[in-house]
């Protein structure tokens, strides 16, 4: 029986947010636990990624040591255009956050050729995406196949852009702030267990917010520890798409 698979992604990678991305990985490499850093390449929070070189150098370090570096949109805000009914499911679920969730294909493609033509001036050649906020729209998955990504990923799952086999894995997250935080907090750990208990693949999706919280880390971290004793072969997005697309070839 193959091991269950188990992967970590690290979301909003930017200078504003470089701080908070050193806590994860420090936490991640004390483990061995290789992740997938969401990067976000355009303003977010203030300046581009090519204005920091010191957190570009980080992630150059990060890749050597096995993470994987993925395209997370361009600037990770949501913006006018689309379907009014897809602008505001996607307020609603994602607080703004779904760049791509109501873009046509013609928007979508300008976003995401900008977003990889500045992160490979940077040497950065992501092979995957994750939407911002989880959600993309029809168009958007039309332009993902335009510029050449070989997958993309929603809440529940990582879906191989070229064989189109769709992964399924439900990711796990927190919604720091508000009333349902705590709430939040204890479906990850129950969910997780369950999944555990049932050798069932799925994701823990580390956000920069989660560590403004008391308590969120450590739930966070107390999930990834118990999945690992219970024997998950902890990987990245590409290398699960990859090692999938070569079982398909057999």
């Amino acid at each position: 029986m193959p091991r269950p698979n188990l992967l970590v992604s690290v979301h909003d990678i930017a200078p504003a947010s470089a701080d908070a991305t050193r806590r994860w990985l420090a936490d991640l490499d004390a483990r061995d636990v290789p992740a997938t850093l969401l990067v976000i390449p355009g303003p977010w929070r203030g300046a581009r990624l090519s204005q920091s070189p010191d957190l570009v150098a980080e992630l150059h370090a990060a890749r050597a040591r096995g993470h994987e570096l993925a395209l997370h949109g361009w600037a990770h805000r949501a913006g006018p255009g689309g379907a009014p009914w897809r602008r505001a499911a996607a307020q609603l679920i994602a607080r703004g956050a779904a760049e791509f969730a109501a873009l046509d294909r013609a928007e979508a493609t300008s976003r995401l050729a900008a977003g990889l033509a500045e992160l490979a001036a940077l040497d950065i050649e992501p092979v995957g995406f994750h939407p911002p906020g989880w959600l993309a729209s029809p168009g958007a998955y039309q332009a993902l196949r335009r510029v050449g990504l070989r997958y993309s990923s929603s809440h529940l799952f990582v879906h191989d852009l070229i064989t189109e086999r769709r992964h399924t894995l439900p990711a796990l997250s927190h919604r720091p702030g508000g009333r349902g935080e705590a709430f939040g907090a204890t479906f990850m750990r129950r969910s997780a267990a369950a999944m555990a208990r049932s050798g069932r693949s799925f994701r823990v999706a580390l956000h920069p917010d989660d560590l403004d919280h008391p308590g969120l880390r450590e739930t966070t971290l107390a999930v990834i520890d118990d999945t690992l004793a219970a024997g998950y072969r902890a990987g990245t997005y590409s290398g699960l798409v990859m090692r999938g697309a070569a079982v398909a070839a057999r």
